[in-house]
């Protein structure tokens, strides 16, 4: 998995009950966009993760 800068984060729920969280990749700290990733999700939260398999890195547009 790589993500650079700007790029959103999808954590699925891993239960019926649990919702997706959504977020924006604020720092890479991995060599060659590798995680970890520190990340500020949509609620406001901040932390550092390191993704699972029910993550999904939704890469943004660049402008050239």
């Amino acid at each position: 998995m790589q993500a650079t800068v700007g790029d959103r984060i999808l954590i699925r729920g891993k239960t019926v009950e649990s919702v997706d969280r959504h977020g924006e990749v604020l720092e890479v700290r991995g060599a060659d966009g590798e995680p970890p990733y520190f990340v500020r999700f949509d609620d406001g939260h901040e932390t550092l993760i390191f993704p699972g398999r029910d993550c999904v890195v939704q890469h943004t547009q660049r402008e050239a």
